[in-house]
């Protein structure tokens, strides 16, 4: 029998800014039929079978809640799977040992190999299972308060500290943070109790005649961006959500803050939610709509286990880090969060109905039961509004499960592909309910061509070129390198690569101010890459040869992953594709094949898009297409050809 040794054992803890959850959030335990033990292996596949009808059966309201219940198992059931590589002791590691922080003793300190690459993804507020070495009956769960590179900083019950000494040896579990989980499983229950059916599987309604005035004629100049403003203030589509669909770069948010503004200045009976996935996104949300809508009619509510030091500083100077009661929050008009902290407001019981408008921004990067969160329990089904902004022609929602990744899309791209409604009728949308935007003010036209007309139907207009390139702004650089992986690590990497762009980062920051050219910064490129290892060894290339540059500031030089610069743009964008095994058989699943990747990663750039990789690996679309493209306009250079020309 295991004993687990637990802080507040037993007790949910939904900490919304100072007040009790009225509303409470079930546990929504795994399915017995979904565990896999050593007693019965075979059931989690028997099952699956038995319930392959549900999946591959069409969604319906009436299998709604269920069929998303059972993806958010799978998904579930597949995150355990994930995380139990990485428990110790195991193949790379026999045991762990801890130590006292030196800062805070309260706290202990464990050495996680394959952190820096996210083996395992380990964040502030999971929580972890040690059981000392000596023992086999006593689990105690440890908090996480900070990571560091290759550490975790844990907080653990008095019981462990009491008895802990140094360099203690320990085995070793990593769980899954349920919260967000039982947030959906909530959101998918309430969703169907509130009869949000109008909602999630619109139909036409009855048109309002009324066309609200912009009080702000900024956006005049773009009548996508204008018709979409007046048709989401007059709330046109109304119960069905508004779309409004964004390829990169045409302000999709910019859209979204200027009708939040117009319906706070014109409709005073209104409450306003705004959402994002990601703390970052809503952040910007919260900056932008403080410009013209006074500080204190907006709330930014952030996570209660949020480290401050992840506020910006002007927000964190505004807002209220005070405890809040229910009455004193449905004062504001509007409130910015995001969509897992959404589901504090459904604990705290908001009457629905209370918001009358719900705005999703980046809502094709979220699973559909992630967007239910803020809608479920706080929408009124038939009076309130509920607008998403996205691309599904760009990176969508992150699963590990393949049957979350084949069945389950984001609510925005489900009802783009599923919803007449949402779709072109001879040639045109119908803008009471989608406006695609088609403006970009991010990248030289030549940047978006092979985008421009493999997804977005030759349509997408580049109205901003900045000049700091005298040739073509296009390059692919021919690099017949090695693709290899590192024992401990499944992650890719090619030093071939890696040396062709420290190389181009080299030229690209001394060469241009010796030609007179406008001065690039590090601050100004960034480099993608699908393979986190190769990120590594990028950044140890550019420390190393950094100092030579005599650049204070070349930690502003961003080196990430593909999902990492989704939302960003830089001046100068660099590609590491690191593929080189034209036999190896797994393309059909990577990055060389998935044409939402290519379309982020090639979409970043202002003025200039450098793209290093091997053209015998990348000889299907999109990127067959590109490379051709590159050689019809002179920005092909071979392997042997030097790039020393590349600013003339």
């Amino acid at each position: 029998m295991v004993n687990l040794k637990v802080e507040n054992n037993g007790a949910e803890t939904v900490h919304f800014t100072g007040f009790l959850p009225l509303y409470k959030l079930e546990y929504f335990t795994l399915m017995d039929e979904l565990k896999v033990t050593k007693t019965k292996p075979l059931v989690y596949f028997s099952d699956v079978l038995l319930r392959k009808a549900l999946l591959k059966r069409r969604l319906s309201w009436k299998s709604y809640n269920e069929k998303f219940q059972l993806l958010l198992f799978l998904e579930e059931h597949q995150m355990n799977e994930e995380l139990k590589r990485y428990n110790i002791p195991n193949s790379e590691r026999q045991e762990a040992t801890m130590t006292r922080d030196g800062v805070n003793d309260k706290l202990l300190v464990l050495k996680v190999p394959g952190l820096s690459e996210n083996r395992p993804c380990v964040q502030q507020g999971d929580s972890l299972l040690v059981c000392p070495r000596d023992e086999t009956h006593e689990k105690y769960r440890g908090y996480v308060h900070s990571v560091q590179l290759n550490t975790v900083k844990l907080g653990f019950s008095q019981e462990l500290l009491d008895r802990f000494v140094d360099n203690m040896t320990f085995h070793v579990e990593f769980t899954v943070k349920r919260w967000t989980l039982r947030l959906q499983h909530r959101a998918t229950e309430l969703a169907v109790q509130h009869n949000l059916e109008e909602v999630l599987f619109p139909a036409v309604p009855d048109f309002y005649s009324q066309r609200a005035k912009l009080f702000d004629s900024q956006l005049k100049n773009n009548p996508e961006q204008y018709r979409a403003v007046q048709h989401i203030v007059a709330g046109s589509s109304r119960p069905a959500p508004y779309v409004v669909f964004g390829p990169p770069g045409t302000g999709k948010t910019v859209t979204l803050v200027e009708a939040i503004k117009q319906i706070e200045k014109k409709q005073s009976t209104s409450h306003i939610l705004a959402c994002a996935p990601c703390n970052s996104a809503a952040d910007l949300l919260w900056q932008e709509i403080v410009k013209n809508v006074h500080k204190n009619k907006v709330y930014r509510m952030y996570a209660s286990y949020l480290n401050g030091n992840c506020i910006p500083e002007e927000i964190k100077v505004s807002a209220d880090i005070i405890s809040m009661f229910i009455l004193e929050l449905m004062e504001y008009r509007i409130m910015v969060t995001t969509l897992y902290t959404a589901g504090r407001l459904v604990s705290a019981d908001l009457p629905k109905g209370h918001f009358t408008h719900v705005f999703v921004d980046e809502a094709g990067h979220a699973i559909e039961t992630e967007c239910l969160i803020p809608l479920a329990g706080l929408l009124h089904a038939e009076s309130g509004q509920v607008v998403l902004a996205g691309d599904p022609k760009q990176l969508g929602p992150i699963v590990r499960s393949h049957f979350a990744l084949k069945y389950g899309l984001s609510l925005l791209e489900r009802l783009m592909n599923d919803f007449p409604l949402y779709q072109k009728n001879e040639g045109m949308f119908n803008n009471h309910f989608v406006t695609k935007l088609l403006r970009n003010y991010r990248s030289h036209p030549a940047i978006l061509k092979i985008p421009k007309e493999l997804l977005y139907d030759g349509e997408l207009q580049a109205l901003f070129v900045l000049h700091i390139f005298q040739g073509f702004p296009v390059i692919f650089q021919e690099v017949s390198g090695v693709e290899e992986c590192e024992a401990n690590s499944p992650s890719f990497f090619n030093t071939d690569e890696v040396n062709m762009l420290v190389n181009y980062v080299t030229k690209l920051l001394q060469t241009h101010r010796e030609q007179g050219l406008p001065a690039i910064s590090p601050s100004d490129i960034g480099i993608i890459t699908p393979y986190r290892k190769q990120v590594e060894k990028i950044h140890k290339a550019l420390e190393k040869n950094g100092k030579d540059l005599k650049f204070k500031d070349m930690n502003s030089l961003k080196v990430g992953t593909v999902e990492q610069f989704q939302g960003q743009e830089r001046r100068v964008i660099l590609v590491s594709t690191v593929r080189s095994n034209p036999d190896d058989t797994h393309f059909t699943c990577s990055f060389v094949k998935n044409v939402k990747k290519f379309n982020v990663a090639v979409t970043r750039a202002k003025a200039l898009l450098i793209v290093v990789g091997n053209s015998s690996v990348l000889k299907k679309d999109p990127w067959k297409r590109f490379i051709e493209y590159c050689k019809n306009e002179g920005g092909y250079k071979g392997q042997a050809e030097e790039n020393e020309d590349y600013t003339s």
